[in-house]
């Protein structure tokens, strides 16, 4: 744990990690008030599978396009700004997703919302580790269970919206105007000046050289956080893009159930991320990713092995609880690696977890189509098996 103060955290230092949680919080719900429409707009366009795992990769691949513009736009105009307006773009391509008449406006929209998504993300994950670093303690966990606290927000106001009879387009234009307004809002409690603080950088640089010793070197650390953190974007996007669907036409659940898969696996993310930093704490980063990789795995390969809708739920919060801490650890490990530029680590995590959100929508949507949905969503234990294998580059309990 970075121990960078003893002081008690200023009133500015308190209102710019509220601000920063309001980030994350807007960044979850955005996103998440579309996903419950997916059913839907597959129907009106009348895709397969296959179609539609490619269209909804159009998200992650906007995401890896943009990604590694984040650093260079955030040294230029300060990881808050870029954090708001990313939120604003964010907002108008789900609302062009949503209205979409045809498969490539569809595909377009996701890669304008995930272009925007990936300027949000790093940007406001740069700021959080900032106020981290003035209140000497991990916060990072706290500011990612207030993005699962968003998601299930959004996924609720979706399936309200739905259940209310709103239009796409309605519900969309509300949720994104909202939740816009809210970062804006935010924006003035953050952090002024600019985001570099090289003095303290170094020294947590050297503090985790000095926590990482008989570790392989640096590249292939930081490739197998990238992996990890990838891990856990491959179970969200099973969830975002797969849940609903499969509750739907594989088990036959209503639209309303249908939405609580997704709603179950970032629930059970945030009780994980909630009291992630005390497990950390306890126990050691590596020790908490490794019985995480084992409960997504032997949580959702029980469901799928025995298929219910409510135990299919059940799998998917398994899934979110296990995987909780494993982007938050991936990215403050990642930043503080010895022989790297500051934010280059978690620029690069940041940049190449979103493989795992390009990938897996095409690669689950073929194998449902030449097998079935159930098959392809083997993915998820496999990804917590991945996770169990390479958690030793975290690190273990300090004495």
């Amino acid at each position: 744990m970075t121990l960078d103060t003893e002081a008690r955290p200023s009133r500015a230092e308190q209102r710019a990690r509220a601000a920063v949680a309001v980030l994350f919080f807007t960044n979850g719900a955005l996103f998440a008030n579309l996903l419950p429409r997916y059913p839907q707009i597959k129907a009106d366009l009348g895709i397969s599978n296959s179609t539609y795992g490619l269209a909804v990769a159009a998200f992650p691949a906007g995401a890896i396009v943009a990604g590694l513009a984040a650093g260079v736009l955030v040294r230029r105009f300060g990881s808050a700004g870029v954090a708001v307006a990313g939120t604003l773009l964010t907002g108008v391509g789900i609302l062009a997703a949503g209205l979409a008449g045809s498969v490539g406006l569809f595909a377009a929209a996701l890669f304008l919302a995930g272009a925007m998504d990936a300027l949000t993300d790093v940007a406001q994950n740069a700021h959080g580790l900032r106020v981290q670093r003035r209140y000497g303690r991990s916060i990072i966990n706290a500011f990612h269970a207030i993005w699962s606290i968003g998601a299930v927000t959004g996924g609720l106001m979706a399936a309200g919206a739905i259940t209310l009879g709103l239009s796409r387009g309605q519900h969309l234009t509300l949720s994104a105007g909202v939740l816009s307004l809210a970062a804006v809002a935010a924006w003035r409690f953050c952090l002024p000046g600019p985001d570099s603080a090289p003095e303290e950088a170094d020294a947590a640089r050297e503090r985790s050289a000095g926590g990482t010793g008989g570790f392989p070197r640096t590249g292939y650390v930081l490739a197998a956080l990238v992996v990890i953190a990838t891990a856990g974007t491959l179970v969200e996007d099973a969830g975002s893009s797969w849940a609903a669907l499969y509750l739907s036409d594989a088990l036959k659940s209503s639209a309303a159930l249908a939405a609580c898969g997704f709603i179950a696996l970032v629930g059970a993310q945030f009780i994980g991320r909630i009291i992630g930093d005390r497990l950390v704490d306890r126990f050691g980063q590596r020790t908490v990713a490794r019985a995480g990789g084992l409960i997504a795995a032997g949580g959702m390969g029980l469901a799928l092995a025995v298929p219910t809708p409510a135990g299919t739920i059940l799998g998917f919060a398994a899934a979110g609880f296990g995987v909780a801490t494993l982007v938050p650890a991936a990215m403050h490990e990642a930043d503080e690696l010895p022989g790297l530029k500051p934010g280059s680590g978690l620029t690069i995590v940041s940049w190449l977890m979103r493989l795992g959100f390009l990938v897996s929508p095409p690669v689950v949507g073929y194998v449902a189509d030449t097998t079935s949905l159930r098959v392809g969503l083997l993915v998820v234990p496999l990804a917590g098996l991945s996770v169990v294998l390479l958690a030793r580059v975290l690190r273990p309990r300090r004495s």
